[in-house]
């Protein structure tokens, strides 16, 4: 039974990189929860990420941690333990049934599981009681090929079944607009661009002047599942792969064949790599470096998967990509497992690599102005949120089509966590719910 302490409602962004939850306050607004982080202090961002490793003593005989604690117990262990993050991402993959961590099998709902019970741990009490309503996040159109919502919303379900009593689905965008608008005084109409990890989403939104009854009316949403992930793909496609071994080839009962793309393709999708250490893809791989041309760049992709490097290899495609961000050129490094690289990247190269993934996502942008019947000049706000918004060249878009006096900024990884909370107390709450 919930207590005169006990929030009326919770806003949950579950991202692909990042969570973050907030607590209405009952007063219009609300409050972020601080989670705590090995060595003291607290945060509000939690890292969407788990780490497995054996003990008997743990659920079906592993132990596992979540978030900043995660990266922590893989750092100290890492090859006697699993680590997964941007699971998030098979969501809505009807080709995604389980992943198998020492040979124990996890479904999303398993893992997404595992991750709140740690998430509300180490939330210091804050989320020891349960609001009345919980507000979940989620992208406009899921990451993958040929996402399945409703397969998505039945893990989720299975996910989320002891996290709350009412349980809602909102647009993540649609949660951002909430929270700018709580920034304006006056009528607007606003574009809401939300720059995830797997997903790009805009909500266009009508803003009521300050004090009206009703201040937010959704108009219309679009997404594509393209994002900050995608991007970090292009980086390891142009500047890992062939080290590794693409664009190869392998003897085979007399024939001279190309490498399969599929361990590629596997490797440079962070999901996918944190599951390629098992028997059989190790296996196989061992029998294509003995039958490959050059056998040393796949021996580079069997001692990297083994040795689990995964982790530090994208946080290094991470670092490169913060600092082009602003910087015109940075230097990528990495050395791990007989794989060195030291190359200086410029960030027109960069975005030279990614020019297909922002016309789509700029398309997708008109998607939404096509469905809300409005031309750009109708747009009177236009906002930026998400890690991948810093981006330059994201920036750009929305520079050449609106005008950089129309762009505003601020709280990337906290926006809609804070609005999906106000949703959350709204009185005309289905038309926000999806």
């Amino acid at each position: 039974m919930a207590g005169k302490d006990t929030p009326t409602a919770l806003g949950l962004d579950f991202g692909t990189t990042n969570t973050v939850v907030a607590l209405a306050d009952g007063n219009g607004g609300s409050d972020l929860v601080e989670f705590s982080a090995p060595g003291g202090g607290t945060d509000a961002v939690f890292r969407s990420a788990l780490c497995f490793w054996e003990d008997e003593k743990g659920w079906n005989g592993i132990a596992h941690e979540a978030g900043p604690w995660a990266i922590e117990e893989y750092l100290q262990s890492s090859l006697d333990s699993r680590f997964v993050q941007s699971f998030k991402s098979v969501a809505a993959s009807p080709l995604f049934e389980r992943a198998l961590i020492f040979n124990r099998p996890f479904r999303f709902e398993d893992l997404g599981r595992l991750f709140l019970q740690k998430l509300v741990k180490h939330a210091g009490g804050r989320l020891d009681q349960r609001p009345r309503r919980v507000i979940v996040g989620r992208p406009v159109e899921y990451a993958g090929a040929r996402p399945d919502a409703a397969l998505a919303r039945q893990r989720y379900d299975l996910m989320l079944d002891a996290f709350g009593v009412e349980l809602h689905y909102v647009y993540e965008p649609l949660g951002a607009a909430h929270s700018y608008a709580t920034r304006l005084t006056s009528s607007a109409t606003i574009l809401v661009a939300d720059f995830g990890g797997g997903t790009t989403d805009f909500s266009i939104v009508s803003v009521a002047a300050a004090g009206a009854a009703q201040r937010c009316v959704p108009l219309a949403s679009a997404g594509v599942g393209i994002a900050g992930d995608r991007f970090d793909q292009r980086i390891v496609s142009q500047l890992i792969l062939p080290l590794l071994g693409k664009g190869g080839s392998y003897r085979s009962f007399g024939k001279l064949l190309e490498i399969p793309g599929g361990y590629f393709a596997d490797f440079a999708d962070w999901s996918r790599l944190a599951m390629m250490r098992n028997r059989r893809t190790l296996d196989e791989l061992r029998r294509l470096q003995r039958d490959a041309v050059d056998p040393a760049p796949i021996g580079r992709m069997i001692a990297l998967i083994e040795h689990e490097q995964g982790f530090p290899l994208y946080d290094a495609v991470g670092r490169l990509k913060r600092e082009l961000s602003s910087a015109p050129h940075a230097e990528f490094r990495f050395s791990s497992e007989g794989v060195e690289i030291a190359a200086e990247v410029r960030r027109d190269a960069f975005e030279q690599w990614i020019a297909a993934d922002l016309r789509r996502i700029e398309a997708a942008m008109d998607q939404a102005l096509a469905r809300a019947a409005l031309p750009a000049d109708r747009i009177d706000r236009v906002f930026l949120t998400g890690g991948s918004s810093l981006i330059p060249a994201i920036r750009a878009i929305f520079t050449r089509r609106f005008g950089e006096e129309r762009i505003a900024s601020g709280g990337e990884l906290t926006s809609i966590a804070h609005g999906l909370a106000l949703i959350g107390e709204a009185d005309n709450l289905d038309q926000w719910v999806v």
